[in-house]
């Protein structure tokens, strides 16, 4: 299985230096010295990570073969993905790949079955579960453990306690709310910042 890991930025520097938004938390494993990594775009792959370095706060890679800023800025926007083991689980119990929460059935705290997690939007600010319900709208959730206490794997099931106006039946149900709201107005309410998890 196929699992996105960084998202090459720009070219820094002459030598063929690029940024790296890392979309992993194990970077020091997924982004080693010598990883050899698949492309989206394929065509710009693979890639084998020369050395990699922590600079004001941003990671930066080398690639073998990539010499200069031309060959590095030709780089930008590439996905970087690592194969990985399907049953494979984070060290951490509280983090999860991508693959593990997609089709996982979300219920709220109450019980209420919400949807199924789409897939996971990785933003700056933070991630969140992109749910479809079951009358086919997508509702957006921020991953942070004060909205998404409980992830089962093993139950295949993702519990949420939203706050007021997260879900759309909420906001039908408050009246006055979806009078204020135009749509522009609630995508944002739904996709406001939170704490990262």
């Amino acid at each position: 299985m196929q699992l996105v890991v960084a998202r090459i930025g720009r070219a820094h520097g002459i030598k063929g230096e690029v940024t790296v938004e890392v979309r992993t938390d194990e970077p020091e494993l997924r982004l080693a010295p010598g990883a050899v990594l698949a492309t989206d775009p394929a065509s710009a792959g693979p890639l084998t990570i020369a050395a990699g370095r922590v600079h004001s706060g941003r990671l930066l890679l080398r690639f073998e073969g990539v010499r200069d800023r031309n060959a590095a800025e030709a780089l930008r926007n590439t996905l970087l993905v690592a194969e990985i083991d399907p049953a494979e689980r984070p060290e951490d119990p509280e983090e999860f790949y991508d693959h593990q929460l997609e089709d996982l059935e979300v219920v709220t705290v109450e019980g209420t079955v919400v949807g199924r997690v789409e897939s996971v939007a990785h933003l700056p600010a933070q991630d969140l579960l992109v749910i479809r319900g079951a009358d086919g709208g997508e509702v957006l959730v921020p991953f942070v453990s004060e909205i998404v206490p409980e992830v089962d794997l093993d139950a295949q099931r993702a519990v949420i306690d939203p706050p007021p106006g997260l879900l759309a039946e909420e906001e039908s149900e408050t009246g006055p709310l979806e009078e204020k709201f135009d749509d522009s107005d609630e995508e944002e309410a739904r996709t406001d910042p939170g704490n990262p998890r």
